[in-house]
């Protein structure tokens, strides 16, 4: 899967202990999928999930591993993508956006997305067809990409797995589930959590105010394919200006947070959210028992981990000049757990993950747009441009 911050790699195991705690395999609610790392594994485990996020390529992503099912398109993706492969460059939109007049990719693996998105696109393939085959070249793009992980910037000099050659690989596409076929939506959140219903719900939200779409855009662009207009030295959409969500706000999220969890629909219901979020551990709690009342047990499980890598590295001016200094490396996620039905033993699972590596090191420096660049200490002078 596609490098990604947030990613609950770290955190799967005690998530799917406390799934597999609560109920066998029945419907799982994902409202906030991302890139359906979770979502695909509970699938893995036989539960029918219901994905959604708001995101296009995020929908593209848990269609392909969510609804997509092995027997229905394994012998054609894999027909196909051997067919992409073989396909020469050419250079278009993408590599002239973030090719040359950025340096996300290098140009010859720009020239082949270029001609392998205008191929996807020219065949009018089934939506869970279609979507195999555009993650499968997201995720090609993603092991040749050079950046730390975050398309609001990119290397000052080349990473060496940009040099690489592009090749497709088919996904790890799942056979259905036992409890069903998985669906996947692309709603607002609070919209899912009206119309969706399951046994389990997992919320994951964005924890600030660094917008996802923003730092993922070159994603939302390769799925859509829309060629939109650019700004900035890291070319983000321009609706990433306005296509704002509550959840990245501090003055809204709360309230939009609530309606969420006010109309969620299932037995067990698994936040994830970590210290640097607009809402403090006890804020949250507080939130859960007057959401949910007092008769819901609500645990929490708490895990220690490293900040991504571009706390690890420090936060450099467009110059390549470092400046401030990162507050902290490391953060804790939490887990809280809200059984309204009794369905969990005493002990709910939270073993701690090993620390996740750094991809980079300090002398890697950035060139990006300084507008979601790491916290900086607030002792150090601002410098203008950045934050």
């Amino acid at each position: 899967m596609v490098k990604y911050i947030g990613s609950k790699r770290a955190l799967l195991d005690a998530i799917i202990r406390t799934v597999k705690v609560a109920t066998g395999p029945g419907t799982f609610l994902d409202l906030f999928s991302g890139t359906s790392r979770v979502g695909h594994a509970m699938k893995g485990l036989g539960w029918r999930v219901l994905a959604n996020d708001h995101n296009a390529y995020a929908a593209t992503l848990a269609r392909c591993y969510v609804q997509a099912d092995r027997e229905d398109v394994l012998e054609d993706a894999t027909r196909l993508i051997r067919e992409l492969n073989a396909l020469p460059g050419r250079p278009g939109y993408f590599t002239e956006t973030y090719c040359i007049r950025s340096r996300f990719f290098h140009p010859k693996n720009g020239e082949r997305i270029d001609a392998i998105r205008d191929a996807i696109a020219a065949k009018c393939l089934p939506e869970e067809l279609e979507a195999v085959l555009l993650v499968s070249l997201m995720e090609a793009a993603d092991r040749v990409d050079s950046t730390t992980g975050l398309q609001m910037a990119y290397l000052k000099e080349w990473a060496p797995r940009a040099l690489n050659d592009l090749c497709l690989r088919v996904p790890d596409v799942l056979p259905r589930a036992r409890a069903g076929k998985g669906q996947a939506f692309m709603l607002d959140a609070l919209e899912a959590a009206r119309r969706l219903e399951g046994d389990v719900a997992y919320l994951d939200p964005p924890y600030n105010q660094h917008s996802y779409l923003s730092n993922y855009h070159i994603w939302e662009t390769l799925v859509l394919w829309d060629r939109p207009e650019v700004y900035g030295v890291a070319c983000k959409r321009v609706d990433c200006r306005n296509r704002k969500s509550p959840f990245n706000s501090r003055k809204n999220f709360l309230p939009a947070f609530r309606s969420v969890l006010e109309e969620v629909r299932a037995r067990v219901v698994i936040i994830s959210f970590n210290n640097e979020g607009f809402v403090n551990r006890a804020a949250m709690e507080a939130l859960l028992e007057d959401v949910f009342g007092p008769e819901a047990n609500i645990r929490v499980v708490e895990q220690d981990y490293k900040r991504y890598v571009g706390a690890q590295i420090g936060i450099y001016n467009p110059e390549g000049r470092k400046v401030g200094r990162v507050s902290h490396l490391r953060n804790r996620e939490y887990l809280y757990v809200v059984d309204r039905d009794g369905l969990l033993s005493d002990a709910v699972p939270g073993d701690a993950a090993q620390p996740q590596r750094s991809l980079f090191g300090p002398e890697d420096l950035l060139q990006g747009t300084g507008e979601d660049l790491p916290d900086v200490d607030e002792s150090v002078p601002a410098v203008p441009g950045l934050r």
